[in-house]
């Protein structure tokens, strides 16, 4: 999936021990003298060896680090068992030996421990990470059964740092069960994800470690700055410690691990946890969530008549709260007392609570997806999300269709065609090359998507962007903005009337032809909006004129002006001193600045968003008339979250089409898919929707064309 990293470091460091090794062996023969008489009987006499000392790289960082702490319960748990071994189900992770089977460098089959149990006495050790095998493996299967490839070094992390437990295993253990969500099974048990299964988090649905409810989507791998996306980049593969100084670079204020959890960057601008905090590290949000979570899950274990506490110090986790008090009092956390009434609706929401908790480093690797796993948790066992928020906006919103559109592709990729707009690496190739390419889906912009330098957050210079139509938009210093130019250049459409012209192509206007089919504008066409009749984004009928540039009142021109850099949103405060109505988001659409009464429903006080919205019904409403009324085209029907929008009345993709058909709904589709149409050129869309509710002929006698 991904070739993020070559064996440069790798190769080095086997350079560096071949050479260590050859050192050695030079300066053991240089050390060794023989002596010989004439007489050839006389035995060799040879002189005394000098053992040499060999250097083992970062063998002190690695003696004081965790994977060599030999008295940590990871590596002491069997002592006291009978006999005091290993056993296959652990010793991957749990034992150098154990490591080496599973991996294959003892000569067995990869992906599996083959032996039945491994000795006691090893931690993880130089050669577990270091041999023939992990020189050249790149690729990690995880428990979901879905294999990551192209990794590099950190193959070696992901072996272990995966965690037991995935999507498939919980849904596999409650299909067995066979109950429905809400009944309790003796056949059900908690599920533990294990412990530090940060490769589950890094990549999200990508291993779908967490417990992925049906019908949603999740953000993918989180991929940090250029440089700093594997585990090596943040930690030290020896001592395993933070790079702390490498992180203050575009961190400010970092000067400690626990100055981490403050971090919070301009891609998560949502009140996550819903407690009013948006300043708070996402640390702190998923602390928040997981507060949330614990007090649903508890509630909904007392509503079903067997009260649940959790300890996390305590295997298994989840105890019967006896006392029903909702604290987990020291006799409680026994095994015999293990949680037993485990509903599968229960048991989800409990896994996922367990994943939350059990990678410390949750909020660097994957905060979102751990997000969207206690959110999604939370919903099912039937709390209250009103105040919580489950994705970011937009251009980071990592589990959006808009992100994730190619993930079940084989090969998953973005194609050229779409990738200048829905990846993160998209924009900067076309800004920089004039063309896409085929990429990797992305999990949203990343900050080089806009800024072409890091940290310190420049915007790239764009002296012109061109439109679909061909025409091209070059801005002046006076009233944009560079950032208006990055947006313009995605937000624009990706047809225009000269595309619908050369589809149709002079054919007769009311006549069926089967190479026509719907042309989709796509969405947000803000920047073709905003500049009308100059690019043309809108089906432009022959022998009409139609208004170009909206150019509001000073400062209040560009798209940041308007809209948040990041968050999107509308600077609703802005508009509050010419518009003295609008005190939210939702007051824009009531603006008005004519007494014309275009849609000619009588009402000339209702915002031009209204204006709008009429005239889209009587539009939509004619379409209908006409195709149900022309020869040889059949009934249609419009779905605006279903692709490609227009069906028959079999529900079937339409393909009855005629010109001046596809002309009309062209011109709806247009209108539809910029929502903020009444705001960024309200006059243009207006005159659009006239002439073509004129064109395919509908009653335009009431309206008024701008």
């Amino acid at each position: 999936m991904r070739q993020r990293y070559g064996y440069l470091v790798i190769g080095i460091l086997a350079l560096f021990l071949v050479l260590a090794l050859v050192g050695c062996d030079e300066e053991a023969e240089e050390t060794t003298t023989t002596t010989t008489t004439t007489d050839e009987t006389t035995p060799t006499t040879e002189a005394p060896v000098d053992e040499p000392t060999v250097a083992v790289p970062f063998l002190a960082d690695w003696e004081g680090s965790g994977h060599n702490d030999a008295t940590a319960e990871a590596f002491r748990h069997w002592d006291e068992d009978d006999p005091a071994v290993i056993p296959a189900s652990c010793a991957k992770c749990h034992s150098t030996p154990g490591y080496q089977d599973y991996i294959g460098a003892d000569g067995t089959s990869a992906n599996a421990v083959d032996a039945e149990s491994h000795p006691i006495g090893t931690t993880v050790e130089c050669e577990a990470c270091h041999n023939d095998v992990t020189l050249v493996m790149d690729s990690v299967l995880m428990p979901s059964g879905i294999e990551l490839t192209g990794l590099g070094r950190e193959s070696r992390c992901m072996q272990c740092h995966q965690g037991r437990h995935s999507t498939v295993s919980v849904d596999a253990a409650i299909e067995e069960a066979g109950v429905d969500d809400d009944t309790a099974s003796e056949d059900l048990g908690f599920a533990n994800i294990h412990y530090y299964a940060a490769a589950a988090t890094k990549y999200g649905t990508e291993a779908k470690g967490g417990y992925e409810y049906d019908g949603t989507t999740y953000d993918a791998f989180f991929v940090h700055v250029e440089g700093y996306s594997a585990c090596q980049n943040c930690h030290d593969p020896h001592t395993l410690e933070l790079k702390i100084e490498e992180c203050a670079v575009c961190h400010e204020g970092v000067a400690s691990a626990e100055d981490l959890l403050d971090v919070r960057m301009p891609g998560s601008l949502v009140d996550y946890d819903g407690d009013g905090d948006i300043e708070e590290g996402v640390y702190y949000e998923l602390v928040g969530m997981q507060e949330i979570l614990y007090a649903e899950i508890q509630a909904y274990a007392a509503g079903a008549g067997a009260p649940v506490v959790y300890d996390p110090g305590s295997y298994p986790y989840f105890f019967n709260d006896t006392n029903a008090d909702g604290v987990t009092d020291a006799d409680e956390a026994d095994f015999g007392n293990r949680y037993a009434s485990w509903t599968p609706r229960l048991l989800r929401a409990a896994y996922n609570y367990q994943v939350s908790q059990k990678d410390p480093g949750t909020f660097a690797h994957g905060g979102k997806y751990i997000i969207q796993l206690m959110y999604d948790s939370i919903a099912d066992l039937g709390g209250d999300v009103s105040n919580l928020h489950r994705i970011d906006h937009g251009h980071f919103a990592g589990s959006e269709e808009a992100f994730r559109h190619w993930d079940e592709d084989d090969p998953a990729v973005v194609p050229g065609r779409c990738a200048r707009c829905h990846s993160a690496d998209g924009l900067p190739t076309y800004l920089e090359n004039g063309v896409t390419v085929n990429t990797e889906p992305a999990n949203g912009f990343l900050c080089s998507t806009c800024h072409d330098s890091i940290p310190e957050y420049t915007i790239p210079e764009v002296a012109e962007v061109e439109f679909p139509s061909g025409a091209t938009v070059s801005l002046e210093e006076d009233v944009t903005s560079p950032q208006m130019q990055l947006c313009i250049s995605c937000h624009q459409g990706r047809s225009s009337t000269p595309s619908v012209n050369a589809r149709i192509g002079g054919k007769p206007a009311d006549t069926v032809d089967d190479s026509l089919s719907f042309i989709n504008v796509h969405y947000f066409a803000a920047g073709a909006t905003m500049f009308g009749t100059d690019v043309q984004g809108g089906y432009e009928y022959d022998g009409r004129t139609y208004v170009g540039r909206f150019e509001h009142v000073d400062g209040i021109q560009t798209c940041t002006d308007c809209h948040d850099t990041h968050a999107l949103e509308v600077k609703y405060e802005s508009c509050g001193a010419c518009h003295p109505t609008v005190q939210s988001a939702a007051d824009l659409e009531t603006i008005r600045i004519s007494e014309s009464d275009f849609d000619g429903d009588g009402d000339t006080t209702e915002g031009l968003a209204g204006e709008i919205d009429t005239m889209k019904e009587v539009l939509l409403e004619a379409i209908g008339e006409y195709a149900a009324g022309t020869a040889g085209t059949s009934p249609i029907e419009y779905n605006p979250g279903r692709y490609p929008y227009f069906f028959d009345d079999a529900g079937e993709r339409y393909s009855t089409w005629t010109p001046r058909l596809v002309q009309a709904t062209y011109n709806y589709q247009y209108a539809s898919k910029d929502p903020g149409g009444f705001a960024h050129n309200g006059a243009y869309v207006l005159q659009l929707l006239y002439d073509s509710i004129q064109s395919i002929g509908g009653d335009v006698s009431g309206m008024v064309r701008p």
